[in-house]
């Protein structure tokens, strides 16, 4: 039986990665597990995790890499559909250029609170988020290499 895709080791080392610089950008963990949890048990809890959780690429025009359970119910979509898609698509096309500013913002500063925006669904379902976070994702070497974004309070329009 294959594995499933957010337990792949690539996925395992993003979920790390992703609570990490969480941790850095916030200094606060994103969720109650400790770091004495192995990769794997990392990687489960934040795909379990109610909070929506999501993360793209570094890309001019990025693309997700990571959705976890929250993310993947609340956009309607599978994980093979979310991820890998443009990041900008989670929007209306009228929404873009706010949340395009809202990204740069927290690239300049590494990280920002309570970002709220109008998100669509898959099937154009309207909602909007508020109390996000968003923060930068650093590589081993110390180099940009995408940003994250975590909310729980959001309601359909």
């Amino acid at each position: 039986m294959a594995e499933a895709p957010w337990l792949e080791p690539g996925a395992q080392r993003l979920a790390g990665l992703i609570l990490r610089c969480h941790q850095h950008a916030f200094r606060q963990p994103l969720l109650a597990c400790g770091p004495d949890r192995s990769e794997r048990q990392q990687a489960q809890e934040l795909f379990a995790a109610a909070a929506v959780v999501m993360a793209h690429d570094g890309a001019s025009d990025p693309c997700l890499i990571y959705a976890n359970r929250s993310a993947l119910r609340l956009w309607r979509r599978p994980w093979s559909a979310q991820v890998g898609m443009p990041s900008r698509l989670t929007a209306e096309p009228a929404e873009r250029r706010a949340r395009s500013a809202a990204l740069l913002q927290a690239l300049e500063q590494d990280a920002i609170r309570d970002y709220a925006g109008i998100r669509v669904d898959s099937e154009g379902r309207r909602f909007r988020i508020e109390g996000a976070r968003l923060w930068t994702l650093w590589d081993g070497a110390g180099q940009r290499c995408g940003q994250a974004a975590s909310f729980d309070n959001w309601w359909w329009l």
